[in-house]
């Protein structure tokens, strides 16, 4: 089968591109950027890579004719609280795609939106596809633009477009050249260079179960429906010293509790911000201190989808890292 895949070359792309391909599928790549030659992503049979432009009505037109299954991945992830073009790119970019999608006839459309479409600090401590969405002016830019990207496809929906909506966890594992956020912060421990953290937890969901939950999305999913793709709430000081011990190396010794950050974030916020640093800000902290517990049976039941341990991922990704180059175990620290 035929199928589409906009940003192809993002972390969640490389993955599932290589899964589709796997699956036997012919697949579409679309990006603005090709992964390089030395990755091992970029020269398969099966892929036909094309550059295109979520914003450009013809670009996806063009991009998407003949493909069966359109799968939407592209979207700009920050932390600030405004940006015109990250709004911009994950809502008008998802009807852009979902009407280019519904032009040339493809079957379904499996879009990858973020459990920051749904308010966690609002959710009451326990998510589901039921809970408040990021609705709140208050909220960064990145969590309201995924709502809103949401909203903006089932008005093409509505139009006849048969489409589903998956909205992952936190997403970590290999493969990723990046690294993402949460890969590189693993890798910071791995290296024995994270004695002390902030302590608190997060729903980490392994990328390549994503991978498999978007390919079971669209064959099994209902139109319109959203399904969380959640893995398991890790506490961050138990997966930074899985990847220390992974790496021969000691973890964290502690971990510093929220209340004492939170109580310090007004001080240390705007002096982060003055050195281009927003690791010690209220966005970056939101999901540790709000830490809903997410419940991911409608994806388990409707979808079989089944992430696999932590530990496993974990230990993976720190394989991953030293294969690819990104890690040296004999010389960190």
């Amino acid at each position: 089968m035929k199928v589409a895949v906009t940003g192809a070359a993002g972390f969640v792309g490389t993955n599932l591109v290589r899964s589709l391909v796997a699956a036997g599928h012919q697949v579409v790549a679309v990006d603005r950027v090709r992964p390089a030659a030395d990755t091992g992503e970029a020269g398969d049979e099966q892929v036909t890579w094309v550059d295109g432009d979520v914003l450009d009505r013809r670009s996806m037109e063009q991009a998407l004719d003949g493909a069966e299954v359109v799968y939407h991945l592209v979207a700009m992830i920050t932390l600030a609280q405004n940006s015109d073009r990250a709004w911009t790119v994950n809502t008008k970019g998802v009807r852009t795609v979902a009407e280019a999608a519904l032009a040339v006839g493809a079957r379904r459309m499996v879009h990858c939106s973020s459990i920051h479409s749904f308010d966690q600090i609002r959710c009451g401590g326990v998510l589901d596809e039921s809970s408040v969405r990021s609705t709140d002016r208050a909220l960064p830019v990145y969590d309201r633009s995924k709502w809103e990207g949401e909203v903006q496809l089932r008005q093409v929906v509505d139009q006849g477009l048969d489409a589903v909506i998956c909205n992952p966890t936190g997403v970590y594992g290999p493969t990723d050249h990046g690294l993402s956020r949460i890969n590189g912060l693993l890798r910071t421990a791995a290296r024995g260079r994270t004695p002390v953290l902030i302590e608190g937890g997060f729903d980490l969901v392994d990328v390549r179960d994503v991978a498999d939950g978007l390919m079971a999305a669209a064959e099994k999913g209902r139109t319109g429906e959203n399904y969380l793709l959640s893995g398991s709430m890790l506490r961050m000081l138990d997966a930074f010293r899985t990847a220390a011990r992974a790496a021969g190396r000691r973890g964290p010794a502690f971990a510093v509790p929220l209340s004492v950050v939170d109580k310090i974030l007004p001080v240390v916020e705007p002096i982060g911000a003055r050195f281009g640093s927003d690791v010690l800000s209220r966005a970056a902290m939101a999901a540790l201190l709000a830490a809903p517990v997410v419940d991911g049976t409608k994806a388990r039941s409707e979808l079989g989808f089944s992430p696999r341990p932590a530990d496993e991922t974990i230990r993976d990704l720190i394989a991953f890292l030293v294969t690819s180059g990104q890690f040296s175990v004999a010389r960190a620290g």
